[in-house]
């Protein structure tokens, strides 16, 4: 059992590093995923990500973005699967610049639950 536990996880890595890979090669304005020396001059965005999967999280920032994923159910999960996972909260908000110093919190449930209501309305 631990041997297959540990393939399932190497396979996780390897399709992350992949789908990261291709996120880079594709040029988006104003999500941050562009590469080069001009970088820190070129302005960023937080994307809206409310309602998305915390797949989509990972694909669409830029991988030196600090992210802060947790689970807001109340029950203390740890999030290990991000296609098992939909965002219900973010902060900052979309839209908001994006840059060095800026961490982005996530709050997230398992797919098919619904999120908290005091959560999807509060922001902080």
């Amino acid at each position: 059992m631990r041997r297959a536990a540990a393939v399932g996880a190497g396979a996780l890595l390897a399709f992350a590093a992949v789908a990261v890979t291709s996120a880079e090669e594709r040029p988006e304005t104003g999500t941050g995923t562009g590469t080069g020396a001009g970088d820190d001059t070129e302005k960023r965005t937080v994307p809206d990500f409310l309602g998305l999967g915390l797949w989509r999280v990972f694909t669409r920032l830029d991988r030196r973005t600090r992210l802060d994923v947790h689970d807001v159910s109340g029950r203390d999960r740890r999030v290990l699967w991000p296609s098992r996972w939909q965002v219900c909260t973010q902060y900052p908000e979309a839209g908001a610049d994006l840059d060095r110093r800026t961490t982005v919190m996530i709050g997230v449930v398992r797919r098919g639950e619904t999120c908290p209501p005091r959560v999807r309305t509060a922001r902080r």
